[in-house]
């Protein structure tokens, strides 16, 4: 999978979101990941449940079928933003965030909490 093809797969998820797509001039594996991980954001922040957990599977899919830079995507923009996002989340709510996070990127953001702590 591509970024164009991602940022469809996106859209199907969140509608709302294609003018945004569409309007960002650098359209790019990181861009498109970036306007989904603030769109993630403002879920989190309006606990918004729902759409949350079914837009964390879809970054997990994006993230399980893309290509290297899409991957890579997921990895510095989303997973290195998770705990800005989920630092004020009460211990429940956090706790269901994750179990919406697939072990594979529970295991990078481990990777990355740990490292940056070093």
């Amino acid at each position: 999978m591509n970024y164009l093809q991602a940022a469809q797969e996106i859209t199907d998820v969140v509608p709302d979101i294609q003018n945004e797509l569409e309007n960002n001039k650098s359209q790019n594996s990181y861009s498109v990941i970036q306007t989904f991980t603030d769109c993630i954001k403002n879920m989190i922040r309006q606990n918004d449940r729902n759409l949350l957990f079914k837009s964390l599977q879809k970054m997990d899919e994006i993230y399980k079928n893309g290509d290297v830079k899409l991957k890579n995507a997921v990895e510095s923009t989303f997973i290195y933003s998770l705990d800005n996002f989920t630092t004020f989340c009460n211990e429940e709510y956090r706790k269901a965030i994750f179990t919406h996070i697939s072990l594979d990127l529970q295991k990078i953001y481990s990777k990355q909490i740990y490292k940056h702590g070093m």
